[in-house]
């Protein structure tokens, strides 16, 4: 597709080094990567991720999900996500888009559309999807990454560009889901209260009719849909940003596996050290260890 082409262009001379690079347009960001990469956990925020060449794999809970220049991405919540470069190299490395999905605009324009007069779907949409692309939505978004080298063009024209990526999401395959990430009342709104309650109270114990309270669901409902959307329980949820919150503390601002631990809410040192490696591969130190070794193994992209 000669606009993949013309993305993957873009994104190459403004990247020009490995890794994200966040850029001047407002929730876009470029990811280059000249190499496979291990797994890397992270947290995906809301958003829509577009690959312009190479290949990259996400493992939610028990799902993967493999996308390419065919397939592009669709985020609808904060998860907790294993992302995995599987195609790149020094002469055609990995490269994406992500635009962060502004919920407000996107509500706009699907009242603008007169879509909000239509029922959503009773079903809950997974948090992840993968739909095929189409030359209108490419463009659109190869027109706003175009937009960086027209630095003084970006706060007049970057919102009309990233409006009509959000009218393309609303009105093709994925339309259903995008209408669930523009509602601010249904079910998706609802777990993403619960997942924001969740992640503001990681470290404390919680009871499940507490979570249940802040979305407004009772609880056997909380844990249906939460489990549609995430592929995790709530208190699976929980643990994983736990763990996660529990490295970058190891990492990035030098604290042990003890401190770590406790300051996410491991009471048992043990413990923690044994869920740690089960996610991670290996135990703290070691983790640790490779980590700063190898700089790019652990980061999102």
């Amino acid at each position: 597709m000669e606009a993949l082409d013309r993305l993957a262009a873009l994104i190459e001379r403004n990247t020009g080094t490995d890794g994200t690079h966040v850029t001047a347009i407002p929730r876009l960001s470029l990811v280059r990567s000249s190499r496979p990469t291990e797994p890397l956990h992270g947290l995906a925020e809301p958003s829509l991720c577009i690959v312009a060449q190479g290949r990259k794999m996400a493992m939610l809970g028990e799902g993967i999900y493999e996308y390419d220049r065919a397939k592009y991405l669709l985020v609808s919540a904060d998860l907790p996500v294993v992302g995995h470069v599987t195609e790149a190299s020094e002469e055609r490395p990995y490269l994406c888009v992500r635009l962060a999905l502004d919920c407000g605009m996107l509500s706009a324009i699907m009242l603008e559309m007169a879509e909000g007069a239509r029922p959503l779907s009773p079903a809950t949409p997974p948090g992840l999807m993968l739909t095929p692309v189409t030359a209108e939505l490419v463009d659109a978004m190869a027109r706003l990454v175009a937009l960086l080298d027209a630095p003084r063009d970006i706060g007049m024209l970057a919102p009309l560009a990233e409006r009509e990526i959000l009218y393309r999401l609303l009105t093709g395959e994925q339309q259903a889901q995008a209408r669930h990430i523009a509602i601010r009342d249904g079910r998706l709104a609802q777990i993403n209260k619960a997942i924001g309650w969740i992640r503001r109270n990681f470290a404390e114990a919680f009871r499940i009719e507490a979570v249940a309270a802040e979305a407004g669901m009772s609880a056997s409902s909380l844990h249906h849909h939460f489990r549609a959307v995430t592929a995790m329980s709530p208190l699976q949820y929980q643990k994983r940003i736990r763990l996660q919150e529990a490295r970058r503390l190891i990492v990035a601002e030098g604290k042990d596996a003890a401190q770590a631990g406790f300051s996410v809410g491991y009471d048992s040192p043990s413990q923690f050290s044994r869920e740690y490696a089960r996610l991670f591969g290996a135990p703290p130190l070691r983790d640790a260890s490779r980590l700063r070794a190898d700089p790019e193994y652990g980061l999102v992209a």
